[in-house]
């Protein structure tokens, strides 16, 4: 084993954040959009190394998400829960004896719990290719395309997880750039090889196309003084029908997610160093009417009032 040194070691960071959107922007070459669910103060840790063509990282966040995620192009990417949690991918539940995966320059969406671990491997899918042609085995790519979820032996999620350990925090026992990076798409073909695709329910359709049309409703109507009857009428379902949707596919109530959705938007407006409207006049503009009850809102989410957050951004 060659000894690394500065020549070959891999680049190796470690980046905090104390706001969920900009923890989102701290993960390299990731396109992605945090809305924090979870009530308080937010801390995030990314811990990441670099190979050619290869990325691992373990990523820690103390609160609640949604996670809109879009990975690098012609790439994959796995992602292990570093413990056994309620996430979902896609609106599927994932399982302890699963794990998440997605193609590069796909849209996908997750949903994660407060105190989450989670550790990624994003590969090109043509060096997987060859790790697979020296393998003499048969990898069908284009499969895994509908499949955000796979279910893989324990055991061998368990000798993954030790193996992104030794690489992120042990220096991989002296092992170059070169053969961390072999390492890694060995074991990422490995996962895939042996991975079963689990299917989803037959309602799950129905039930995430309701939701999705929530959301486009009030992406184009950021600023409608919604009640959940309103949403019914526009949806065209029952208010039982949206709320087992959004219970199902998104793990919250309709109600918690437009609450959520329309205060992380503002936030991020706060956030902005080039904003110069008032307060009241951003919110108003996200929905919010009552400025007390919108500051009240906001503290109990965010852990800080909306000053605080215009005063950290200037």
């Amino acid at each position: 084993m060659q000894p690394i040194t500065e020549h070959n070691a891999p680049a190796r960071s470690t980046r905090e954040a104390q706001d969920a959107d900009e923890h989102a922007h701290n993960l390299t070459n990731w396109q992605q959009e945090y809305d924090q669910l979870g009530g308080g103060c937010f801390y995030g840790r990314i811990d990441e190394v670099a190979l050619d063509g290869c990325q691992l990282f373990k990523e820690h966040t103390n609160r609640s998400l949604r996670q809109q995620c879009n990975v690098w192009k012609d790439a994959l990417w796995l992602g292990i829960p570093a413990h056994a949690a309620d996430c979902r991918i896609n609106g599927l539940e994932v399982g302890s004896d699963q794990l998440m995966c997605r193609p590069g320059s796909r849209d996908f969406e997750l949903m994660t719990p407060d105190a989450f671990d989670i550790y990624g491997i994003v590969i090109k899918e043509e060096m997987l290719l060859r790790a697979a042609e020296r393998e003499e085995r048969t990898l069908d790519l284009q499969s895994l395309e509908h499949s955000p979820r796979l279910t893989v032996p324990q055991e061998q999620l368990d000798q993954v997880r030790g193996l992104l350990e030794q690489v992120l925090y042990r220096g991989a026992l002296g092992l170059d750039s070169e053969h961390q990076q072999q390492l890694a798409s060995q074991a990422l073909l490995e996962l895939v090889a042996n991975a079963a695709q689990p299917s989803a329910a037959p309602s799950y359709a129905h039930r995430r196309k309701v939701v999705e049309q929530v959301k486009t409703y009030l992406a184009d109507h950021p600023d409608a003084p919604l009640s959940i009857p309103e949403l019914c009428e526009r949806v065209h379902v029952s208010r039982r029908t949206l709320q087992y949707s959004f219970e199902s596919i998104l793990g919250i109530s309709p109600l918690q997610f437009l609450r959520s959705a329309r205060l992380n938007r503002v936030r991020r407006a706060l956030s902005d160093p080039q904003q110069t409207s008032p307060i009241a006049v951003i919110a108003a503009d996200s929905g919010f009417w009552h400025p007390g009850q919108f500051a009240r809102d906001y503290k109990a989410l965010f852990g800080e009032n909306p000053s605080e957050t215009v005063k950290r951004s200037q």
